[in-house]
């Protein structure tokens, strides 16, 4: 009996030890369980704000801030959309740099040039394939050539399409930026500084191109639709790291945009008209430069800006020895439109 009763104090004390060694126990497996599931949970998680670009050279773009597609498909979520109006890729990348935005549409070289130069961005999207720029003069401009523009003043906006794509051009006759003077302005004040006579040529962009063209009688001296890279959406890659589902939803969104306005071309054209403040006309020569049928960046991307990067290199544009065509691969994510695309196809 002696023997029973020193036992009990002593089972009774590893009792409570257990209890008391359970219940921390349990919470520290617990903590474990959600340190390890965190990343998932964060990854499925909508963001309280998404920052999106639109432009007047993105005609899905507006046809989707026109429509409230965005704020629909995140209301559940709570998420504030804010949108954010890029005047020309280089905003565009400015704001992705800084986190001015999440997402945000440039010409493709652009999009190189600051991937290369130290940009933190993927492109998982084609908004189009544009003929948006050329070289624009003056309808009474004595300008005949790409060589007549040695020693004259071209209006162009850095970092942007419409500037490597002079680049481009001028070198097919033998001449570098050092043979013009090249006037850094946005593309709207471009077109201004051109009808008003204070340059020779604008490396003009549409839709602002297309205005010169019909409400200015301006001529296109020089085009080439290979030397107009694709329409890009890129993404920072923090952001689509941290909010993979987010951006194949926003993907999704795009998507249907595409889709209505090929189904729907002349309420398009009235949105680009009204957003842009521009003439319907205007609008619709602008869109019928615009093909909508390849939206997945891939091979074919690759391929073209491989072709167009050397001019960075030949204009020092980007550091000595930058391997771009390492560059372009790391740029281009052919997999982040897949889901988006599917689900696409079988609605």
């Amino acid at each position: 009996m002696q023997n029973q009763k020193t036992k009990t104090p002593l089972r009774r004390h590893i009792g409570q030890s257990l209890r008391a060694w359970r219940k921390p126990a349990a919470l520290w497996l617990l903590g474990l369980v959600a340190i390890i599931a965190a990343p998932a949970w964060a990854a499925a998680a909508a963001p309280a704000e998404l920052k999106i670009d639109y432009a007047y050279y993105s005609p899905e773009s507006l046809v989707i801030k026109r429509n409230g597609w965005l704020e629909q498909e995140f209301a559940p979520d709570h998420t504030q959309v804010r949108w954010v109006l890029s005047l020309g890729s280089n905003r565009a990348l400015e704001y992705l740099n800084s986190g001015a935005i999440d997402i945000g549409s440039t010409a493709g070289l652009a999009a190189v040039l600051g991937k290369a130069n130290g940009n933190p961005i993927k492109t998982v999207y084609i908004f189009s394939r544009p003929e948006w720029t050329a070289l624009v003069v003056r309808k009474d401009s004595p300008l005949k050539s790409l060589a007549d523009l040695k020693g004259k003043k071209i209006a162009a906006t850095k970092g942007t399409d419409p500037y490597l794509f002079t680049l481009r051009a001028l070198h097919t006759v033998g001449l570098t930026k050092d043979d013009v003077e090249i006037v850094n302005l946005q593309h709207p004040d471009g077109r201004t500084a051109l009808i008003n006579g204070q340059v020779d040529a604008w490396a003009g962009l549409d839709p602002h191109m297309a205005a010169a063209e019909v409400d200015n009688g301006a001529r296109l001296l020089f085009r080439n639709v290979n030397f107009n890279t694709w329409g890009f959406l890129n993404v920072r890659e923090a952001f689509l790291k941290q909010y993979p589902d987010t951006v194949t939803r926003v993907l999704k969104v795009y998507e249907r945009a595409r889709e209505w306005v090929g189904a729907h071309p002349d309420e398009a054209a009235q949105i680009v008209s009204e957003d842009s403040k521009v003439s319907l006309a205007v609008a619709k020569l602008q869109l019928s430069r615009n093909d909508f049928s390849h939206p997945q960046p891939g091979a074919e991307q690759i391929k073209a800006l491989e072709a167009a990067a050397p001019i960075l290199v030949q204009e020092q544009l980007v550091k000595p020895g930058t391997d771009l065509n390492q560059v372009i691969e790391s740029l281009i994510d052919a997999q982040a439109a897949q889901p988006a695309l599917s689900s696409a196809q079988h609605q």
